[in-house]
This record gives C-alpha cells, sequence and structure tokens, in this order.
C-alpha cells in the first residue's frame, strides 16, 4: 500500500456536504490517513488532517490554528453564515482564558458528582416510559433525556427544555450537498437566541439558583483591564452553546450505541455480567463512533506538515473522528472493544485547551444511560431497516434506531 503523504491524491475525495460523510465516513477517513494526511479540497478550499498525531497537536496548537473564525465548516463557506458571537469556543486566549475560568468551576467533576441522583432520575423517568418490547432508542430515550439535564442545570422552565431540542435538530439539519442552513433552521436559531436572551433578562431581574442567574452575577476582566458583569447578549449565547452542546453529544453517542452493541452482542452480555465495565465502554464507543467528527481551526501562518504548506488564512478540519481510528496510535482501530487499553487521549472531547467542559457531565449520563439500558433491553434486536443517520454539519450519529426485545 501507497503510504506517502500528499495533499490531493487523486483516489482520495472527501466531501463533508455528502451522503457518504454523513452515513459511513470511516473508509474515506483510511484513504485520507494513507495517501493524503494533508489533504486539500479544492471544490470547498478548505484544509484536514486525519492522523491521531497531527490532529492532536493541532487541538492543542492555539497559536497557530484559530477558533475565533468559525465552529462549523460551513461558517466559513456559506455567504450569510449563522456564525455566533461571544461563545467561549470561538475565542482565543487571552479572552479565553478569562471566559473559561467563569465556569470551570461550574462543570468540575465533583461538581456533577453531586447531580448524580437528579441525573438518574431524569434518564429513569424517561426509560420508565418506554415499551421494552419495541422502541426507537432515540427518539423515544436519547433525544429526551440529555436536553432535559442540561436546561434544567441552566434554569430553562419545564415547558421549554423540549422546545430546546427542537430547535436545535432544525438548525443543525443539512440537506446533502448544500452547505447553507435550511430556512427553518434560521428561523429556529432566531427562536431560541431570542428565548434565551428573554430568559437571561429574567434570571438578572427575578435571581434563582440556576446557571444563568449565576452568571449574571459573575464579574470578567476584559481586553483593556476594566472590570465588569456579562452582558445580557454574551450571556445568551453562552446558554445556547451550553445547551446545544450539553444535548447532542449524549443523544447521538447512546443511539451509536445500541447499534454498535447490536453488532457486538458478546460485548452487550459482557456488561450485563459486569457493570464496572461501563465506563471503559462509553470512552470505547467514544473512541469508535463518537458524535464529534471534526473540529475546525483557522490557520494563522503557513503551517508545513508532512512536506505539504497549508497557507495562512484558510480553514482547517482536525478530524478527530478519523484520528481515533488511526492504526497508528490505535491497534486494529476498526475493532470495538470495551476491553481495550487506551494510551492515548480520547479526542472525542476535544484536547487542550478547547477541551469539552461538559466531557465529565456527558461521560456521567451516558454511562447512567447505559446502565439503563441493560436493565430495559437485556437482550434486544435492531430493525436494521428502520436506521437513519442524522444530517449534521459536525455531529455523527442516528436519528432512529428502532428495537425490539430479542424472541429467543
Amino acid at each position: 500500500m501507497n503510504d506517502q503523504p500528499g495533499t490531493s491524491d487523486q483516489r482520495v475525495h472527501f466531501d463533508p456536504f455528502s451522503d457518504e460523510f454523513f452515513n459511513d465516513p470511516f473508509e474515506t477517513y483510511r484513504q485520507l490517513r494513507d495517501h493524503a494526511p494533508v489533504y486539500h479540497n479544492t471544490q470547498y478550499d478548505f484544509w484536514a488532517l486525519s492522523r491521531y498525531e497531527d490532529v492532536a497537536s493541532a487541538m492543542r496548537d492555539h497559536d497557530r490554528f484559530s477558533s475565533a473564525k468559525g465552529v462549523t465548516l460551513d461558517d466559513f463557506l456559506d455567504p450569510d453564515p449563522l456564525t455566533p458571537e461571544g461563545v467561549i469556543i470561538m475565542m482565543d486566549p487571552p479572552q479565553h482564558t478569562r471566559m473559561r475560568s467563569l465556569v470551570n468551576k461550574v462543570f468540575t467533576p465533583r461538581s456533577i458528582a453531586k447531580l448524580e441522583p437528579m441525573i438518574r432520575d431524569v434518564i429513569e423517568t424517561a426509560a420508565r416510559a418506554i415499551d421494552p418490547a419495541s422502541f426507537d432508542v432515540v427518539e423515544d430515550f436519547s433525544a429526551l433525556f440529555p436536553v432535559e439535564i442540561i436546561t434544567t442545570m441552566l434554569g430553562v422552565p419545564p415547558d421549554g427544555r423540549q422546545q430546546i431540542r427542537h430547535w436545535l435538530d432544525a438548525l443543525l439539519l443539512r440537506e446533502p450537498g448544500n452547505i447553507s442552513v435550511t430556512p427553518a433552521g434560521r428561523e429556529a436559531a432566531v427562536s431560541m437566541w431570542q428565548y434565551y436572551y428573554e430568559l437571561v433578562v429574567e434570571k438578572r431581574a427575578h435571581p434563582q439558583d440556576d446557571m444563568i442567574t449565576r452568571l449574571t452575577e459573575v464579574e470578567v476582566e476584559r481586553e483593556n483591564g476594566t472590570v465588569t458583569r456579562l452582558d445580557d447578549i454574551e450571556i445568551a449565547a453562552f446558554a445556547s452553546l451550553l445547551g446545544g452542546a450539553g444535548a447532542e453529544t449524549v443523544t447521538k453517542l447512546v443511539g451509536s450505541a445500541a447499534v454498535v452493541f447490536a453488532r457486538n452482542r458478546d460485548q452487550w452480555q459482557t456488561l450485563q455480567k459486569d457493570r464496572s465495565l461501563i465506563p471503559a465502554a462509553f470512552e470505547e464507543l467514544l473512541r469508535y463512533e463518537g458524535p464529534s467528527q471534526y473540529d475546525i481551526r483557522w490557520s494563522n501562518v503557513d503551517v508545513e506538515l508532512h512536506g505539504e504548506v497549508i497557507p495562512k488564512h484558510r480553514p482547517v478540519m482536525l478530524l478527530n473522528g478519523s484520528a481515533t481510528r488511526d492504526e497508528r496510535a490505535f491497534p486494529d482501530p476498526d475493532r470495538f472493544d470495551i476491553h481495550r487499553g487506551h494510551s492515548g487521549h480520547n479526542l472525542g472531547f476535544g484536547y487542550g485547551i478547547h477541551s469539552c467542559l461538559g466531557a465529565a457531565l456527558a461521560r456521567m449520563e451516558g454511562r447512567i444511560a447505559i446502565d439503563v439500558l441493560l436493565d430495559l433491553i437485556p437482550d434486544y434486536e435492531v430493525e436494521v431497516t428502520g436506521l437513519e443517520r442524522v444530517k449534521m454539519p459536525n455531529v455523527f450519529g442516528w436519528g432512529r434506531v428502532p428495537v425490539r426485545a430479542a424472541k429467543r
């Protein structure tokens, strides 16, 4: 096999807006790693890194690879992008450092551990409403509880929590081959932002014990040295980010878990016998089929890698979904194995200064959800004809996963 690096090997075509990418990008990833680890897409004029060492290094290198220009590739390509402003994932130091310090204490493993009774209650409540004989793991289960949990933490009233999920789904939906947010997605984005803005105004006037209220009370040092409170627009943007990230990741990961374990029944039965393996199973799911397939960066300078030069001021995709399938870092990477010993950093929740704020929360939700599913469907089958992938810019997973109790 030819393992010589290159930027545009004719055998490799990578289109992140195609059905191929939405449905199963992993063979394309392998071709990129082997033949074009520094890939240039001439149609959209973006670059992509796919090997573990390169992706992990770039994630840590905020000097050369900036986060300030966009969140997804369409932020760079859409002539009328819905690019968020004032959100922490689109900041570089020192602004990022100041904002991150405000929220780190909210998402420490210790503080998240205190939420476990609430989290378990929400997940078990969702499970009790299900007929285990036949249901959809996503629509009837994993889509419901993550948004309920994160919006409860934020302070969203009960009647608004699932509406947030519907707005997010519309905002993230893409039509294959179309880089733009749909008209319905644009309308949803405006509605969601307005909802959060009005909620922030309400919390400032009538404080409660929730995250949005606490954000109205904190002070931050600005670039000019002055110390002020966050304004309503900044808090609304931050709440939108947390609500979205907190809802999508676990939803897709749990849906993928049902499909992956149906294809690896022996490992599902192993978990039945030994629940202490659930944390390791979660990490393997995150590596094997994580909901985040790429991060986007902006090259501040010319970057030379593998004998190629990524020009400055270009969008660069860091394909963490490929990196965690890289045989250079993970032996037999296309084999799902809950006993796998992870020696490298799991890039599913990012790396470096932009590592996921809510990783501890997502891990707890995922572990509890798997534990609950083990009781709900100890032996099950996936109705393969009903499987349906989502078509979202950088969220990978299933929109529908119908299952039924196995007949033995």
